[in-house]
């Protein structure tokens, strides 16, 4: 059972989950294998196994040694550092090591698209390969090092394939993966400099609420990790939250003190990970349950009669944008549930893996309360773009409603002028609304909140 001051953070947790906007974060904490006949924390493991293939004896390390204390010990003694990475790759694959079971609980939670491991093992990509694809080896592993920084394909919300991203980098041969604590400063001075090479990755960082599980970081890690994550000054405003998960988290009390006074938007669970995660995944799978049978998990769920798409609760509001326009839609997305209390979907998944996206998209514009398009520059100059076909279906299903009802509801982000070349005539003529930057104002949320009072009046006649 967690403790109160862990459930607090559940419930909001889970919303943003639900919405696919946390990224986790998956520290060495979490990986307690089965090895030798014993469960072992995995990098203790390692840590074991390699002073052995150095030949240092047991007695000169302390109890539970790190990699770190390894390393030190092997350099004082006259190694090489380039000596000890290519022993570490047989330690891991002679061990035939099977995810734990809190990675396969992990994997399990299919609104997560994007995992970054601060370990270099392959254990996470295992699980999910395990959970999602019956074993088929599909989720695509990348890593980031001083020497090569791999980015992300494109950014977050059009990732076709669950990715696990090794920010410390991965195991392999060269000294391009973290071993030691001269590592990690040479990885964080790297990702500090502008040509770090890796703007989808970071970018999704940035805009994401994160969840830290078993990071187990001295205190001066911990603030150089949230702050470039979040690449800007901790203490400035900002709506997305960090939750930071582990048995010793709480524990360094400068640290509490930190985030408490300069960075008030990032949490502490003190709590074991493995039964934090056990409970989140839980919490995720009766959620959806819940959708599958119809249950009204919001408000809108049973506005209608037929069923649309587990990822759209029937009568939502369908947003419907094109690729540039994307942080408007968000923000406004945000402001219609915040402000509104309004269900709203926006086409995040359009190119997630194993979709019949077209077939989503038809249903979900033919269950949605109203259709807001949104106009600028960037769609009008686009004579060809998947939100065109939105836009026609959306233009086709209004042709069945009285010319007093409304349905397409045009939402201008931009300068754009009504005569403007690219916008379809039936866009024209409904009455647009201006926010500039997708930013919503009181009299439009006035209006939303009438117009949907109106569509569940509309239902019950």
């Amino acid at each position: 059972m967690l403790d109160h001051s862990v459930e607090v953070f559940l419930d909001d947790l889970l919303e943003f989950v639900e919405d696919g906007k946390v990224v986790p974060i998956i520290g060495e904490e979490l990986l307690l294998v089965r090895a030798d006949g014993e469960q072992i924390p995995l990098y203790r493991y390692i840590a074991k196994k390699l002073a052995e293939r150095l030949e240092i004896p047991a007695g000169a390390l302390p109890k539970g040694p790190s990699l770190n204390a390894v390393v030190c010990h092997y350099l004082r003694t006259g190694g090489v550092p380039e000596e000890v990475y290519p022993k570490i790759r047989p330690i891991v694959n002679q061990a035939r090591l099977e995810p734990p079971e809190a990675l396969l609980q992990l994997a399990s939670i299919d609104r997560f698209k994007l995992f970054v491991a601060l370990t270099f093992d392959s254990l996470l990509a295992s699980a999910i390969d395990q959970v999602r694809f019956a074993g088929e080896s599909r989720t695509l592993e990348l890593a980031y090092s001083p020497k090569n920084a791999q980015d992300l394909p494109g950014p977050i919300d059009e990732l076709r394939q669950p990715v696990v991203y090794h920010l410390f980098g991965k195991m392999s041969a060269q000294p391009d993966y973290v071993i030691t604590e001269e590592d990690t400063l040479e990885f964080l001075h790297q990702m500090q400099s502008k040509r770090m090479g890796a703007d989808n990755l970071f970018d999704a960082l940035r805009d994401n609420h994160l969840l830290f599980i078993g990071c187990t970081f001295p205190d001066w890690l911990s603030r150089f990790l949230l702050r470039i994550a979040k690449s800007r000054q901790l203490s400035l405003r900002r709506t997305e939250m960090e939750l930071l998960v582990g048995s010793l988290a709480g524990g360094d009390g400068d640290l509490v003190v930190f985030l408490r006074h300069f960075s008030p938007r990032t949490k502490i669970a003190p709590c074991s990970p493995a039964e934090f995660v056990g409970e989140l995944a839980a919490r995720y799978r009766r959620r959806a349950e819940l959708r599958d049978v119809g249950a009204p998990g919001r408000t809108a769920v049973r506005l209608v009669d037929q069923v649309a798409d587990p990822g759209m609760e029937a009568g939502a509001i369908f947003i419907s944008y094109t690729r540039e326009d994307h942080p408007a839609a968000r923000r406004l997305r945000d402001f219609l549930e915040d402000e509104a209390g309004i269900d709203v979907w926006l086409d995040d998944r359009r190119l997630e893996a194993g979709d019949d996206w077209d077939h989503q998209i038809r249903r979900n514009i033919k269950n949605c309360s109203y259709f807001v398009p949104l106009i600028s520059s960037a769609s009008t100059r686009r004579h060809e773009g998947y939100f065109r076909r939105e836009w026609a279906l959306a233009a086709e299903r209004a042709m069945n409603f009285a010319p007093s009802v409304p349905f397409i509801l045009p939402v201008v982000i931009d300068e754009t002028s009504a005569d403007t070349d690219g916008i379809p005539e039936g866009f024209r003529r409904p009455q647009w609304t201006r926010l500039p930057g997708g930013v919503g104002d009181e009299a439009f949320r006035r209006r939303m909140v009438t117009l949907f009072r109106d569509y569940r009046r509309r239902l019950h006649d």
